[in-house]
């Protein structure tokens, strides 16, 4: 299956409650690579390649996560550029 890369910018109470671990967590769980950081602002920023089902079962995941509460998510898709690992940043 063809991969893609998707770039993600996640408000709400995604910031000292163990966000950046447990994308890392699920992303590995479903072979996705990328990074994950804190934001300024209070927002996450993640990147995330992997297949579109792959990618989709990570946002589903930290979407109905108890220890998190998002609020919104923008996303769009950028260049593929073939990593192997998730990064917390």
């Amino acid at each position: 299956m063809k991969k893609i890369r998707k770039h993600f910018i996640f408000t709400g109470e995604v910031q000292g409650v163990g966000f950046r671990w447990n994308a890392k967590q699920i992303a590995l769980k479903y072979g996705v690579s990328g990074w994950a950081e804190n934001v300024y602002d209070g927002s996450v920023e993640m990147e995330a390649e992997g297949t579109p089902e792959d990618i989709d079962c990570l946002i589903e995941e930290l979407n109905h996560a108890r220890w998190a509460y998002i609020e919104h998510i923008d996303m769009k898709e950028i260049p593929v550029q073939g990593g192997y690992a998730f990064e917390i940043r």
